[in-house]
Parts: structure tokens; sequence; C-alpha cells
């Protein structure tokens, strides 16, 4: 699991994270709330691009913080982003292995070869990725993360403009990613029909403050949630 306890975060005289304690279970768990709640700023911490200003994480075990961003990559964090982060010159083989991985020669190849065919990407490895259309792109970025043995995926916002048909595909992607890699998944979507699709539990941030946590169902029916996130107290 991981364990956040009393993370700040502050840009200037803004708060992001407000003294944020929260536990991620194994699977796949939710982060959600409005524009500006802290959900980025959070994998940011996690994934090393910012530096709290106080608190603590620990990721099985393992004081992440210490850790400097290439090691966490090494160790196994792996992330989307809100942006597109495909490199559209390069093969969809050549953007899933780019990963840093702890496999060598033909037991790295397999693994990517394996996270392509597991994201269920329409085209061969070997086809340049700026002739995919975007779905097919975001499922390129959700193989990057899932090769290479990662311990923690952090998905930003994948579903993003697509139509409901891709979600549908990337739904059932997201919801295996568990099993299949092993890693404690984090999404972060405004889609809540994505979000309850595939996450377990979920946490709810606002202001940088932590709201709302516990099963998907139950949190998305919390009238604290309704009246900050959904715009409205009704059940």
């Amino acid at each position: 699991m991981i364990e956040i306890e009393n993370l700040t975060v502050r840009y200037g005289g803004v708060t992001s994270l407000d003294a944020l304690t929260l536990v991620f279970a194994r699977g796949t768990c939710g982060l959600i709330g409005p524009n500006g709640a802290g959900k980025t700023t959070f994998f940011n911490v996690l994934s090393g691009f910012v530096r709290p200003a106080s608190g603590t994480v620990r990721a099985f075990g393992t004081n992440l913080l210490a850790m400097s961003h290439f090691r966490r990559a090494r160790w196994g964090v792996r992330r989307t982003f809100q942006t597109e982060q495909a490199i559209e010159e390069l093969t969809v083989y050549d953007n899933v292995a780019m990963v840093a991985s702890p496999l060598r020669g033909a037991a790295r190849r397999a693994d990517v070869l394996a996270a392509i065919e597991y994201a269920g990407i329409d085209a061969s490895p070997g086809t340049r990725v700026g002739t995919l259309g975007a779905g097919q792109r975001r499922l390129v970025e959700v193989a990057r993360a899932v090769a290479g043995k990662p311990r923690l995926v952090l998905l930003d916002e994948p579903a993003a403009g697509l139509p409901e048909q891709e979600t549908q595909h990337l739904a059932e992607v997201i919801r295996g990613i568990p099993e299949y890699a092993g890693a404690l998944t984090i999404l972060v979507d405004h889609d809540m029909s994505l979000v309850s699709a595939v996450c377990s539990t979920t946490a709810v941030l606002d202001f940088g403050k932590l709201i709302a946590s516990g099963p998907t169902a139950a949190v998305l029916r919390d009238e604290h949630v309704m009246r900050a996130y959904l715009g409205t107290a009704e059940v």
C-alpha cells in the first residue's frame, strides 16, 4: 500500500496540498476532485517533479521522497500525463521500450511486446506513433506505464477527449493493470462512469484537502462530495 501522512505542498502563498493524510491499498484506486484540487500536484510529488514542504510518502514500506526522480522510475513508478506524451516520430515499440526496466535483452523485448498486446493497440509494434489516432496514442502511453515491472502506475486523465467506445476499452485495460503488472494503480479522471467502472476505492480532494475516501460507490454518494465536486447535495 501507499501511506501518505501530512503531505503539504505550497506554491508561494497557495497551498496546493494541505496536510494530506491518506492510504491507497492494492488494486485500482480513484483520485477525483474539481480542477485545482491538487490531484496532479499529488502525482508530481509521487513521481519526483515536486518537492513537498512537509510530510511523508511510504510506498510498500519504502520512503519514496528519499529517492531522486530517476531512481523512482527504476524502482517502479510509472505515470501518464494530462497532455499527450507519446513521441510521434518513434514507433510504438520504441515508445514503450523507453521505460526504465530491470529487464535486458530478449526478456525486455518480450516484456515490451507483451505490454503492447495487453493494451490492445490496433497497430504493429513497428508503426510510427504519429500515424495513429488519439485513442491509440493514449494506449501507447498506458502500455509504456505497464511495461518494465512497475510497482505504482499513476494515470492522469487518460480518457480525456476519447469517445465512449474507446473509453470502454480503456476501462478494461485499466481495470486489469493490478493483475497484469502487479502494480497499485491510481486513476485521476473527470469521467465518473470510468472511475466507477474501474476503481474499487476512491479519494476526493477539494482545495488540497481530503474530503472523502472509501468504496467508490459510497464516496460518489457522499453529500460533501456531491456539493463540492458534482455541484449538488441531492442523493
